[in-house]
């Protein structure tokens, strides 16, 4: 059965080398059902709802993958949307958070309907490639900057909007500590190395009675109930609230677009045109995925990264997406221990994420202004406005004035000055 729906001696691989890679996926990226629930903790949601979502969303799209593509790309709740929906929708916007996961599951019936026609590619090409890539290097610093106040290395200050936290707290010590051992253990590849820094940081938490200790590590799944099915739709659909869904749906479709070619190029997945064959089926694995994220009640499902840590250990076909998902199955037994791990320890896997996020600017074209300039507006607009929404509209605008002032707004495209033209329109609205 296995040999029929993955193709295993055709890709080279086998039963072992296919769990083998699925548990070394798992490790790193299963930092996710910590973080998560401590992130949307902070909108209000359950936390231990929240966890068995985030468990339960990864281990639907990561078999969805494999067994719809047969790639061997796993699945999670994404980081830096996690953010958004927090920071930037629940808290600032001041948007309740089942009307957030109404936007979320829009977002992906969007997708979807993106994924089953040419609308995708159409948008996906239009975008600057510099764009692209400050979009992600500014998730990444929006994300430092989040770890870093997680971490109690910096806090607000009235003259100079932030300034340097107390550094005798032993809660930022072990931040510290926690981050450089993180970094440490990922130069040596040591497998789940993020996994085992927020671990260890919690660990001497508990051990100098910074944070209580669970009573507990194994017990049964605590109940979704608080999130399942909370989402409202017709709010999410409220016309003040289409900027939300855009953004979801925009940072999900490029999020995606750029993980997958970029996994599929390190993996060797690409044919002989460079292009991803079955790309269609992975965005419909994704796209289900994300609206299955609204209904559960957790923030939007994406490819991850870190699945090329099991693709380099050996994984080939879509069976190591589906060990992947087995294992965020049996982590529901974890539950005392996720939601006992406090803020501090999860920031150094937070600035991690930061720093491979923001390696994406060494790609831009630095000797063209008008490329390079709207790309560095956009990447320090989301952690400066504290908004990724507000990053992306700047960057847009940033680009299409500097090509028209420039002569040459053709190299921006109708569809990069419509979307400049509405941010525009948006900012100039009262209120």
């Amino acid at each position: 059965m296995l040999e029929r729906l993955f193709g295993l001696k055709a890709h080279g691989t086998s039963i072992a080398a296919e769990a083998l890679a699925g548990a070394t996926t798992f490790l790193t990226m299963a930092y996710i059902i910590f973080v998560n629930p401590a992130i949307l903790g902070d909108a209000g949601m359950d936390r231990g709802a929240v966890f068995v979502a985030t468990c339960l969303a990864a281990a639907f799209g990561s078999l969805a993958m494999g067994l719809l593509a047969n790639y061997p790309i796993a699945l999670a709740p994404g980081m830096g949307i996690n953010a958004y929906f927090t920071y930037t929708v629940v808290i600032g916007m001041g948007v309740p958070w089942p009307v957030a996961l109404g936007a979320v599951f829009v977002s992906g019936v969007l997708f979807l309907l993106l994924a089953v026609t040419r609308v995708r590619e159409t948008i996906i090409n239009a975008i600057p490639r510099s764009l692209k890539l400050a979009i992600s290097a500014g998730i990444g610093l929006f994300l430092g900057t989040i770890a870093f106040e997680n971490a109690g290395l910096v806090v607000a200050h009235p003259a100079t909007l932030v300034t340097l936290g107390d550094l005798h707290k032993p809660n930022a010590l072990l931040a510290v500590i926690g981050f450089v051992a993180m970094v440490a253990m990922q130069a040596r590849r040591i497998p789940g190395a993020i996994l085992i820094g927020i671990l260890g940081t919690a660990a001497a938490g508990m051990a100098f009675g910074l944070s209580p200790t669970p009573t507990a590590i194994l017990a049964m799944p605590p109940s979704l109930v608080p999130t399942l099915f909370k989402l409202d739709v017709i709010g999410a659909l409220n016309l003040g609230l289409t900027t939300i869904v855009f953004v979801f749906l925009f940072v999900d479709l490029f999020d995606n677009a750029g993980t997958l070619i970029g996994l599929a190029h390190r993996g060797g997945l690409l044919d002989s045109q460079g292009r991803l064959p079955r790309l269609g089926r992975a965005l419909l694995a994704d796209s289900l995925a994300a609206m299955a994220s609204g209904l559960l009640g957790t923030s939007t499902t994406t490819s991850y990264i870190e699945s090329a840590a099991g693709m380099s250990a050996g994984g080939r076909t879509g069976l190591t997406a589906v060990m992947v998902a087995l294992l965020f199955l049996a982590a529901l037994f974890l539950a005392p221990l996720a939601t006992a791990i406090p803020a501090y320890a999860t920031a150094p896997a937070l600035l991690s994420v930061a720093c491979l996020m923001t390696r994406s600017l060494a790609d831009i074209d630095w000797d063209d202004s008008t490329e390079a300039v709207p790309a560095v507006v956009t990447t320090l607009a989301m952690p400066l406005t504290f908004s990724i929404a507000h990053g992306i509209g700047f960057g847009f605008i940033t680009y299409v004035a500097i090509k028209a002032l420039s002569g040459r707004l053709r190299e921006a495209g109708p569809v990069v000055i419509l979307l400049a033209l509405a941010f525009v329109a948006k900012y100039a609205l009262p209120g």
